[in-house]
């Protein structure tokens, strides 16, 4: 994984919910140590972390807030102190693995500073100094300061941690619903001395629930040049039947979060009285507002009873296509896309066309640049039934929400659909109907997962869906990336969810792809180049400039625009295509070829090079 202040650069950011009360709504009463159970009760602890991922939490603090030596020491647990941290780290990071980051949490330390208390400021810094010792030998990616009222203790923790350690540091105060500290200090004087402290990320959290949080993240964003960062409480709690219940719902978390965005804060989670069910709400928002989240709903893969799950089908007998890659052979596919209306005898001609020319599979794109098109599924169905041609669907995640994309999927694999490439999707603004809203409710990396789970026999919910689907998941990547390293991040993550084959963006410059790939982790994955003919002077020009993901240099340009008629423009950008095919063959499995404007000869011309072999 990228370094979290990398990731956070690029990323709105979730944080994992409450641990103290949702200890205390598991049956551990408040007497108890909450620290203490790193050691006694690992598994509750883990089990913890495990639904807050589940929910789709990309940080997940450690069960370390109060186990600092003072408050240890009133629990006579202060020879447990480094014990404690460094299990709270390791049962984390056991959790985490590599698609989370892990963050060491701190809070108060319980006592009363001079001139309230008999503790100096010098003995604050020594104690959260100590504890910084133990969190970063045992591995955290971020400290996170939360719920001090004292904005000097505040100082002295900030301090201690940058006299050990540069990694980033979440400063959150806590004031009352009139904006001041238990001390009397403004939201003003809080945010400024924040501001100045070396914090990488300031902001608030307990206390309040979203309403008068929101409130808060308004001023604090006048002052503040610094990531914002918010973790409200689930609204005013209510004693009853012996137990405290907290009043806002996930789905109010959820209104509240896409206001919270709005307002330009880049870290969220929740505190007290927040569940994995609010932080999962926040999820979907969170993704809603970021088309491109680079968090994923986490489905893992694990059976729900001890009946073993049905053996998941081979790659090789998934589909055609997967057979034909992994006995070796280079493949072919062309890309189609869906008509406007419901009208399809062109596309039936042309995909006559391609299973003639021996083209291996017609691949399908979902709605591209946002357009309104005929669904990509219908499409595959009656391409795969009228004309007997293998489909590459692709789907993307920003049409439908979870239950719809499974219910999709569900119907696809009944219809016959075998191959499918995993899109998070562009953006509606982009498109035909700006308007429009997106969902989002997952990215590309989810799909994935989500894919992996229904491909091991259950759903979303991980429950049973009898006979596994037989899916081969492909995935985009662009090798041209103004972010090459978050791209590779990302690959990673996908290959990790369960992808087997990846298609390249439009190849037109063979050493950068190479070069790419160098850095890239794609072992065990199947390469499929992108190759696309450019037809003229104009349509280069629109790919060039137009196009996300597609680099064209410029002596490719250079070539077409020396030719004056569209004629010699079309024979130079077929020309380059073929040069493409020919350079990549050497290390690529496979080839994707667009095909401009409906102009599907140019794409098995283009490809003639490997069709004639088949």
């Amino acid at each position: 994984m990228i370094a979290f202040e990398e990731y956070l650069k690029e990323n709105l950011v979730l944080l994992d919910g409450a641990m103290g009360s949702l200890i205390y709504e598991k049956g551990v009463f408040i007497d108890k140590c909450y620290d203490e159970l790193n050691l006694s009760r690992p598994d509750l602890i883990r089990s913890i972390h495990d639904e807050y991922l589940q929910a789709g939490a990309k940080v997940i603090e450690t069960n370390t807030y109060g186990a600092n030596r003072f408050k240890l020491k009133s629990h006579n647990l202060l020879e447990e102190i480094e014990e404690i941290n460094i299990t709270g780290v390791t049962l984390a990071r056991e959790a985490a693995g590599e698609n989370a980051y892990v963050a060491g949490s701190m809070g108060p330390s319980g006592v009363e500073i001079e001139p309230w208390g008999d503790t100096g400021l010098d003995e604050i810094f020594e104690a959260y100094a100590e504890q910084t010792g133990f969190l970063q030998k045992a591995g955290v990616d971020l400290f996170i300061l939360e719920t001090f009222q004292d904005i000097r203790e505040m100082e002295q923790a900030i301090k201690a941690i940058r006299s050990i350690s540069n990694l980033p540091v979440v400063a959150m105060m806590t004031v009352g619903e009139d904006g001041k500290t238990r001390y009397g200090v403004d939201l003003d004087d809080v945010t400024c001395r924040l501001v100045n402290s070396d914090a990488t990320v300031i902001g608030l959290n307990c206390t309040v629930g979203p309403k008068p949080m929101l409130d808060f993240v308004e001023n604090m964003s006048r002052i503040s040049d610094k990531p914002i960062a918010i973790m409200p409480n689930a609204g005013r709690p209510q004693y009853t039947d012996g137990r405290m219940i907290y009043m806002s719902t996930p789905e109010y978390f959820s209104v509240y979060t896409k206001r919270f965005i709005e307002k330009g804060v880049k870290v969220l989670g929740g505190c007290c009285g927040t569940t994995p069910e609010h932080i999962s709400k926040m999820a979907n928002a969170l993704a809603m507002k970021q088309t491109r989240i680079q968090h994923s709903i986490n489905i893992g893969v694990r059976p729900i009873t001890e009946e073993p799950l049905p053996n998941p089908v081979s790659v090789e007998e998934k589909s055609n296509l997967s057979k034909k890659l992994t006995s070796g052979r280079q493949v072919v596919l062309v890309e189609m896309v869906p008509p406007r209306s419901t009208d399809i005898t062109k596309p039936l001609e042309g995909a006559q066309l391609l299973k003639d020319s021996k083209v291996d599979a017609i691949n399908i794109p979902d709605g591209p640049r946002a357009s309104a098109r005929m669904t990509g599924l219908a499409m595959a169905v009656l391409l795969q039934n009228q004309v007997g041609i293998e489909t590459v669907l692709h789907y993307t995640c920003r049409d439908r929400n979870l239950l719809g994309m499974q219910s999709d999927l569900l119907g696809a694999a009944a219809m016959g659909i075998r191959n499918i490439l995993a899109i998070t999707g562009d953006p509606p603004m982009i498109g035909d109907y700006p308007q429009a809203t997106a969902v989002f409710d997952i990215d590309a990396i989810g799909l994935v997962h989500l894919i992996n789970n229904l491909n091991h026999g259950i759903d979303v919910g991980e429950k049973r869906i009898g006979d596994s689907t037989a899916f081969f998941t492909g995935v985009g990547v662009d090798p041209n990336s103004v972010n090459p390293e978050n791209e590779i991040n990302r690959l990673q993550m996908k290959k990790e969810a369960g992808a087997e084959y990846i298609i390249t963006q439009p190849v037109f410059d063979v050493p950068s792809l190479e070069a790419f790939l160098e850095s890239a982790e794609i072992a065990n994955l199947y390469l499929i180049a992108g190759i696309w003919p450019l037809v003229s002077l104009r349509n280069a020009e629109f790919m060039k400039n137009e196009v996300p993901g597609v680099y064209l240099p410029d002596e490719v340009m250079q070539r077409i625009a020396k030719f004056h008629t569209k004629e010699d423009q079309l024979k130079a950008g077929i020309e380059i295509a073929q040069s493409m095919v020919d350079k990549v063959q050497g290390f690529v499995q496979g080839i994707q070829v667009s095909a401009p404007f409906g102009r599907y000869a140019l794409a098995v011309e283009v490809a003639e090079a490997i069709l004639s072999r088949n």
